[in-house]
């Protein structure tokens, strides 16, 4: 059992490791490429900031949310399959949990959408 704990939490930390790594690239991709868009208009290294850490927020928002809603799913689902497979007639009951857990995503969404209206 400590070796599944350990190998999880290295596969989960490593996959945070690389997702704020590619934040941070993506992030200041951007902020370079929102400031082109914008052509003449100069923004000032403040306001590039914000926008940068806004994106990055946004993205932490709906990224996190996924993964959560992943470990959710995948534990809840593989409980409602064999709680289905006992007693079929709860298959509709085991579903109801499963879309509970796939409701991270969408408050995840939401927030980034939140996040992103305000910069």
């Amino acid at each position: 059992m400590i070796d599944v704990r350990k190998r999880f939490g290295k596969r989960i930390g490593a996959s945070l490791v690389v997702t704020l790594a590619l934040l941070l690239a993506f992030g200041a991709v951007a902020g370079v490429s929102a400031q082109e868009a914008r052509g003449a208009v100069t923004v000032s290294p403040e306001q590039a900031k914000v926008q940068q850490f806004g994106l990055m927020a946004a993205a932490i928002a709906f990224g996190l949310g996924a993964i959560g809603a992943g470990i959710a799913i995948a534990n809840v689902g593989a409980a409602a399959m064999g709680a289905i497979g006992e007693r079929p007639e709860i298959a509709s009951q085991a579903l109801i949990f499963i879309a509970l857990a796939e409701g991270l995503v969408v408050f995840g969404f939401i927030t980034a959408l939140m996040i992103l209206g305000k910069i």
